[in-house]
């Protein structure tokens, strides 16, 4: 849908800014499967596809019913030396914590547990919320948030590439909970597709036709609404603090960046997994890991390769390129520096596929068997630079950007 930008005010206009590069336009309505465009830098604002709330609820109630059988029970059994070993998401999960590993044990379990968990339980709390009356703001502001850490897809091409690296030590079957793990993990997806926060904030906090200057409106980067700030300085939609920029981002970003950068040599020096086969002690970092896959299994080899080592140092440099163009207010390249954000952003979260890997590599392989797979210490680095990173991208207000490129000297970091 074509948007035009606006240099003045008109009668009952309903104006939105884009929440990435601060234009202020004329909002058409959207109508179902349309969406909205920012006309500066093409930026998605509204999106015309929504599910009711009922149709929502329930697939959130549809999950819940699977999350058991997906968690708990075997997505695949091991035929090793005549045992057979059953792994489990859950199963991996504990293993990597009784061996000591619990923080990485803690980034597995949020991104495949507690984030679809925390998802369906806030689907059906805004369903019956509403009935009772209660504060749903909380709720919507963390849904927002929450699309980006539920990995599911992610674990689920983790299970293809551990299969893949075990049977060449043991025979393999599928188990009985990989139906429901990628049943859940379908719908999960759909939900993710068609959950349109900013359609439930019209639902539930309908904002009357702003009737301000065009040029004293500020857009929300919580809940993206566009307003006036209230007596108290926060948005009139969402109650949370309505700056005109949000507050050291550019410190934050940099900060995550170094640490990041910083967590990525011994991720990649020290080993990510180490494997015992008849009392010898394999170790094997990223890069090795990958070389040995793909001797026998070169697509597989590639997905892992572009997961952990091309997504995490292209954000790196990426990010770095970005803060640094900020800094030096460089007015070349705008909407390609633009671009790369979005890229980044979207592509971060595969970075986890390694740990997912080794997760359920342990799960498969224990310490009882002649064959055994325990975890190295880079396992630990590598999450967290994951982590990081994808929370620079996060905490980088992107307006900054284009604050540079406009006045040539700008200073938005406090």
């Amino acid at each position: 849908m074509k948007i035009h930008a606006i240099s003045h005010a008109l009668p009952q206009a309903r104006y939105q800014r884009c929440p990435q590069c601060d234009t202020l336009f004329s909002l058409p309505d959207v109508k179902s499967r349309q969406s909205a465009h920012c006309p500066c830098c093409n930026a998605r604002i509204l999106n015309g596809r929504d599910w009711s709330m009922t149709r929502l609820t329930a697939m959130a109630v549809t999950m819940i019913l699977l999350m058991p059988f997906a968690f708990s029970v075997p997505l695949m059994t091991v035929h090793l030396l005549g045992t057979n070993i059953r792994a489990s998401l859950l199963g991996g999960i504990m293993q990597m914590a009784q061996q000591g590993d619990v923080i990485t044990a803690s980034m597995v379990a949020f991104c495949t547990i507690g984030a679809p968990v925390t998802l369906v339980v806030s689907i059906s709390y805004l369903y019956f919320g509403e009935k009772l009356g209660m504060n749903l703001r909380p709720v919507l502001l963390m849904l927002d948030r929450l699309k980006e850490w539920v990995m599911l897809d992610i674990y689920l091409v983790g299970v293809a590439v551990a299969s893949i690296k075990v049977q060449d030590y043991a025979s393999i079957d599928p188990g009985s909970g990989l139906v429901a793990f990628i049943s859940l993990t379908l719908l999960s997806l759909l939900t993710l597709i068609h959950l349109n926060v900013e359609q439930l904030w019209h639902r539930f906090y309908p904002q009357p036709v702003q009737h301000a200057p065009p040029a004293s409106l500020r857009v929300c980067l919580s809940c993206h609404h566009t307003g006036v700030a209230d007596d108290r300085g926060r948005c009139p939609r969402c109650h949370t603090p309505l700056p005109f920029r949000r507050h050291f981002s550019l410190q934050k970003s940099w900060s995550a960046l170094i640490a990041s950068i910083v967590l990525l040599i011994p991720a990649n020096l020290l080993p990510i997994s180490i494997i015992y086969l008849n009392g010898a002690r394999q170790e094997d970092t990223i890069l090795s890991g990958i070389m040995s896959l793909a001797s026998g299994n070169i697509p597989v080899a590639a997905v892992v390769f572009i997961a952990s080592i091309l997504v995490p140092f292209t954000k790196v440099i990426v990010l770095f390129s970005l803060l640094l163009s900020i800094h030096f207010n460089c007015e070349q390249g705008l909407k390609t520096r633009i671009r790369l954000l979005r890229v980044v952003k979207w592509v971060g979260r595969w970075s986890m596929l390694d740990l997912f890997v080794i997760s359920l590599t342990m799960s498969l392989v224990n310490r009882d068997q002649l064959l055994a797979f325990t975890m190295g210490p880079a396992a630990f680095y590598f999450g967290s630079a994951v982590i990081l990173t994808i929370l620079a991208v996060e905490w980088l207000d992107s307006r900054l950007l284009w604050d540079a490129h406009a006045t040539g000297n700008a200073d938005y970091t406090d």
